[in-house]
C-alpha cells in the first residue's frame, strides 16, 4: 500500500489552480513559478497549470519549471497536472492531466494513456458541471473529477449558475473516484465541502489574491484538519 508521500489521491487534496494573467506584468513563466513555489512550501497537495493562452513551448517552459519548484519547496510529492495539454504534460513529466470541456474524450485519453503511453501512475481528471457529466468521466476511466462551480465566481460563470453544497453533496455520493470542489472555493467555505464529502478542494484566488494569500500556510493547515 502507498504512503501518504507516495498517494497523490490521499484526502484532503487541496489544488492550487494557477492564472498567470491575473499575477500581473512582468515575465508570466516566472510569476507563476514563484507562485507555485509559494503555494507548495504553504502546504498544497497539488497544482493545476491552467495556462490555456500560452504557446506550447511556453507552458512546456512553465511545466517544467513549476515541477522543479515544487520538488525543491516540499520534501512530500506534489503532483503537477496539465490543463488540457496531454502533449505538453507527458513531454514535461508531469503527474497527469485535466481535461475541460474542449479537450479531447476522457475515454479516448484513457485509453491511450493505459494502452503503455503515459507512465501507469499518470492521473486523468475531468472538470464536471453536472452529476451526468461526472458519472461519465467515473466510467471512462478518469482517476477524478473537478465538480462546480460550487459557489459563485468570475471565472466560472460561463458555466451557469452555482451547483451549491447540496448537488456537490450528491455528486460525491454518486462516484466512487475522488471529487474535488471548485469555483469560489475560499478559506472558510472549503471547510463545507470538505464536510459534503469533497475528496478536495481545488482554487485560484485562495493562492493569488492578497487577503487570501496574507496566512496562507495556517489556511492550509486548517484544511488539511477538516475533514
Amino acid at each position: 500500500m502507498p504512503t501518504v508521500a507516495e498517494n497523490p489521491l490521499r484526502k484532503p487534496i487541496v489544488c492550487y489552480v494557477t492564472d498567470g494573467k491575473a499575477l500581473g506584468a512582468g515575465d508570466r513563466v516566472a510569476n507563476v513559478v514563484a507562485r507555485v513555489r509559494m503555494a507548495v512550501a504553504a502546504g498544497v497537495d497539488w497544482v493545476q497549470l491552467r495556462e490555456k493562452d500560452l504557446s506550447a513551448r511556453e507552458l512546456l517552459s512553465v511545466a517544467r519549471e513549476s515541477i522543479r519548484a515544487a520538488s525543491e519547496a516540499s520534501a512530500r510529492r506534489v503532483p503537477v497536472i496539465v490543463n488540457d495539454r496531454l502533449d505538453i504534460a507527458l513531454a514535461a513529466g508531469a503527474t497527469g492531466v485535466h481535461l475541460g470541456g474542449e479537450s479531447l474524450p476522457a475515454r479516448d485519453v484513457v485509453r491511450w494513456c493505459r494502452g503503455g503511453n503515459a507512465p501507469a501512475d499518470f492521473l486523468i481528471g475531468v472538470s464536471c458541471h453536472s452529476l451526468k457529466q461526472a458519472r461519465e468521466a467515473e466510467s471512462a476511466g478518469a482517476n477524478y473529477v473537478f465538480f462546480g462551480p460550487v459557489f459563485d465566481t468570475p471565472s466560472k460563470r460561463a458555466f451557469g449558475p452555482p451547483q451549491g453544497i447540496p448537488k456537490l453533496a450528491e455528486a460525491c455520493r454518486a462516484v466512487r473516484i475522488p471529487v474535488i470542489a471548485i469555483g469560489g472555493i475560499n478559506a472558510t467555505n472549503a471547510v463545507e465541502c470538505l464536510r459534503a464529502g469533497a475528496a478536495g478542494i481545488a482554487a485560484i484566488r485562495l493562492f493569488q489574491e492578497p487577503g487570501e494569500t496574507a496566512d496562507l500556510q495556517s489556511a492550509m493547515e486548517r484544511l488539511h484538519r477538516a475533514s
